[in-house]
This record gives structure tokens, C-alpha cells and sequence, in this order.
């Protein structure tokens, strides 16, 4: 397993550094265009393919450029990982954060749900896993009491590990089915507006990393364990480890890697010791971006590693919400593997 030791000093990068993170920022008129249109928007769930196709409709309305930046961010291994969204509409009344990280029920506008799966459709197919938020399209992320200190989007006290968010699966390696993309959008900041998302690109990663380290964790020399909630739920907390597998895979110009949150077991020495070494190469590369309402983060599931900092939760209704989307870029490949909706 990943050590727990690995003391986290990020420091401060910005958009200049290098190509692998980008920011789109509507302008005002754009902005109250969407909030105007997604409003009076219908609960999504409601009829899923139908919301679809309207958002479609409206998020084409969006500027040629930064259209054609969203849509590129989806389908070009040389653009950014991760791509922040800025200036965005939000429901003009917010109810308390949920405490039991399922949704809202007393939500009465669907703007952040829309602006959620407007964002994630231009990027590939939204999708859902049983053994995830049963099956739901949208996540609610918020502090959980009963996970405050766990590995997972419930917890607020622990600094996560980087990692990749994979599904568990019947297929063994988690690496068939995973989500290509994610999308987060923010609701609701924590009250001391401390919280922070990192994404470390491989790409900066492997140019840190020494020659013989990326050879390790280019080699079948590690297995992955089973998100929490597939543990706690289906293993009855006992360890659901991967079949052996590489981190780090395809062109060293466009490499893809994979860590679990839940855990990385290493076969051999030399592999802990390239766990450890990854886990700081990452703290020395990352981008960290701070949500705040009207925010969106863009994260490419496969280009990169994420992770988010430790902060205060009070469970009082007022608490960081954010809604997260899986996307891949198509469906076809996983349609009948274990935990996919039928």
C-alpha cells in the first residue's frame, strides 16, 4: 500500500506553467444567457436523454473559441488535463448541503445539475456505475460524518492520496471501465474557502521522475485496490485487488497512468519505492485550483492524477458541495460489464 507518510508541501503553480492545465472564463453576457435559459430547466433525472439533447441546444450557444476548447479538451492527447470553467450561471436559491451524501430533495432549480451535464456531454457520455451513488449520473460530493476519514469524495480531515476515481468490475485490472473524464462543479465553498483540488499530469510527472522509476512503474508490478464503497459494500471491507498492472502506459508524448485511491499494492520493493517516489513527484507538479460557485473543474481521468486538501467540515447544512459527473468518451466498449447500468 501506499505509504501514509509522504508529507504533502505543494508548492504554488499557475496556468503559465506549462500546457497541461487550462482556464475558460464567460463573459458576463454569456454567462446570464445560460443562467437565463437553464432556470426554468427540469430536474434532469427526470428524463435523462431528453435534458440531453436540450443542453446540447443550449451550451452550442457558447463563444466559437471556447467551444472549440471544451470540445478539444476531449478529444486531443497534446491539450490540457484539466480545465477549469469560470463565471458560470448558479441557482439563484441554494437549500442546505445534504449531510448524508445523497442529493437534495428540497432543491427547487436545476441550473448547477445542467451546467453540470451541459460541460460533461461536450466532453464525451455521461454514465453512471452501480457500485457508484447507485447508478446516479450525479454525484453529490459533501462531508460525510461516517467518512470524514476515509480515502474517499466523503471524507474532508484526510489529505487523499493522488489517484484516478476507477470502477470496480469484473474485468480484473479497473482500467476497461474506468470514467475517461470527470467534472466537478461547485455549489457551495467551505466556509473558510481552504479547500483545494490538485491535478498532477503525467506528462510533468515523468519528466520529474528518474529513467529507472518510470521503468518500474511501466511494468506489471502493481495491483490496484477496489474503490472504499465497492469495498465496504461488496468485500465487506476485505482488500479487492486488481490483477497485476503498470501505472504508467502508452507514448512517453502522450502517457496514460492509473493509481487507486483505496490503495496501490507494489510486488516488489523496488515497486513501494516507485509509489513513494510518484506520490512526491506529484506534490511537486501539481496544479491546485480552488472552487468557488459559478466554477467548474474539467479533469481528464487518464492524462492525470487528482487529489484534494484536508479542510473543516461542520456538517450544518453550510458545508463544500459540489455535483461530479463520470464521462467516457463512448459507451460501446463497456456495455454489458458488471456494475455498468443496464
Amino acid at each position: 500500500m501506499i505509504s501514509r507518510e509522504v508529507r504533502i508541501r505543494i508548492p504554488r503553480r499557475t496556468a503559465s506553467d506549462n500546457t497541461t492545465y487550462g482556464e475558460i472564463v464567460l463573459a458576463d453576457e454569456i454567462r446570464d444567457a445560460l443562467g437565463s435559459a437553464l432556470v426554468p430547466f427540469p430536474d434532469p433525472a427526470g428524463d435523462i436523454d431528453r435534458s440531453l439533447i436540450q443542453l446540447h441546444v443550449v451550451f452550442s450557444r457558447l463563444p466559437f473559441g471556447q467551444l472549440q476548447q471544451l470540445l478539444d479538451f476531449g478529444r486531443h492527447s497534446d491539450t490540457p488535463g484539466v480545465m477549469a470553467v469560470r463565471n458560470l450561471p448558479t441557482d439563484p436559491h441554494l437549500p442546505p448541503t445534504p449531510v448524508d451524501g445523497g442529493p437534495n430533495l428540497q432543491k427547487q432549480t436545476f441550473v448547477a445539475e445542467a451546467v453540470l451535464l451541459g460541460l460533461s456531454q461536450l466532453l464525451g457520455e455521461p454514465v453512471g456505475f452501480n457500485t457508484e451513488k447507485d447508478g446516479r449520473l450525479i454525484h453529490d460530493v459533501v462531508p460525510v460524518s461516517g467518512g470524514a476519514a476515509s480515502q474517499a469524495n466523503q471524507g474532508s480531515p484526510v489529505f487523499l492520496d493522488f489517484h484516478n476515481d476507477i470502477a470496480c468490475d469484473e474485468i480484473g485490472p479497473y482500467d476497461v471501465s474506468n470514467p475517461d473524464f470527470l467534472v466537478l462543479n461547485c455549489l457551495r465553498q467551505d466556509v473558510g474557502a481552504e479547500a483545494v483540488t490538485y491535478y498532477a499530469d503525467a506528462r510533468d510527472i515523468m519528466r520529474t521522475l528518474s529513467p529507472q522509476t518510470v521503468r518500474t512503474l511501466s511494468e506489471p508490478l502493481f495491483r490496484l485496490n477496489a474503490p472504499g464503497s465497492s469495498v465496504r459494500d461488496v468485500a465487506n471491507g476485505v482488500d479487492v485487488l486488481s490483477a497485476p498492472t503498470q501505472v504508467i502506459s502508452r507514448p512517453p508524448d502522450s502517457p496514460e497512468i492509473v493509481i487507486s485511491a483505496n490503495g496501490m499494492q507494489g510486488l516488489t520493493t523496488e515497486a513501494g519505492r516507485a509509489l513513494y517516489d510518484l506520490q512526491l513527484a506529484c506534490q511537486g507538479v501539481a496544479h491546485q485550483v480552488k472552487l468557488e460557485p459559478g466554477s467548474a473543474l474539467l479533469i481528464n481521468n487518464r492524462k492525470g492524477l487528482h487529489t484534494r486538501s484536508q479542510f473543516p467540515a461542520r456538517h450544518d447544512g453550510q458545508d463544500r458541495w459540489l455535483q461530479l459527473t463520470y464521462v467516457r468518451r463512448t459507451l460501446w466498449s463497456i456495455q454489458g460489464v458488471q456494475g455498468w447500468p443496464r
